[in-house]
């Protein structure tokens, strides 16, 4: 990608301030840059320019690059729409809660463990009640946790509270309390097998 340093003026960092509505990671990038732009630090504005050839990209793949960071991606590479690769978590594995039909899509929810190059862990979680649910693919805006354990008591701890918040929920087409019961029995032996490894 070729660098457009004539893209990071004064003026361009007012417009898109004023004519945009900033998400909460952008307004200090943004002051960052234009701290750069005002001291005329050349280092850092060329280090900015090379993320993208739009300010909003640039905002975009410096945040995504920074928060690649914290699990250990240094690797600054852009696809062919010039935003940054997403890099490739290291060890995941795809655990499955619910019914015993694993082939039948809605019938279970998985979470997916993994880490960067530098050790720190985090996870994606899918959360499946039958017909509803949602879903997180692994990623670097989740949370930080310093081992899989840690991640993992997180990840289910927040997957039986989605669950439990629906048992009894009169939607059984949308909510199926066969598979909510079932997650939830496979959460709590999971639960049960992680103090038995901890007591040994």
């Amino acid at each position: 990608m070729e660098t457009n340093v004539s893209l990071l003026t004064k003026e361009t960092l007012i417009y898109h301030v004023e004519n945009h509505n900033l998400m909460g990671y952008e307004r200090p990038l943004v002051e960052e840059i234009s701290s750069a732009v005002d001291s005329k630090d050349i280092a850092s504005i060329e280090w900015f320019a090379k993320f993208g050839n739009t300010l909003r990209k640039i905002i975009f793949n410096v945040h995504a690059y920074r928060m690649g960071l914290r699990f250990g991606f240094e690797n600054i590479e852009f696809d062919e729409y010039d935003w940054l690769k997403r890099p490739l978590f290291l060890n995941i594995e795809q655990l499955h809660f619910g019914l015993p039909d694993k082939n039948r899509y809605g019938n279970y929810s998985t979470i997916t463990p993994g880490h960067g190059p530098n050790q720190i862990w985090t996870y994606g979680l899918s959360c499946s009640y039958g017909t509803a649910g949602s879903s997180s693919g692994i990623c670097v805006y989740d949370q930080t946790f310093a081992n899989r354990e840690e991640a993992l008591i997180d990840a289910t701890a927040k997957l039986k509270k989605m669950m439990l918040a629906k048992v009894g929920d009169k939607d059984t087409t949308n909510y199926n309390q066969k598979i909510i019961a079932a997650t939830l029995k496979e959460l709590d032996k999971l639960e049960i097998c992680s103090v038995q490894l901890t007591l040994f």
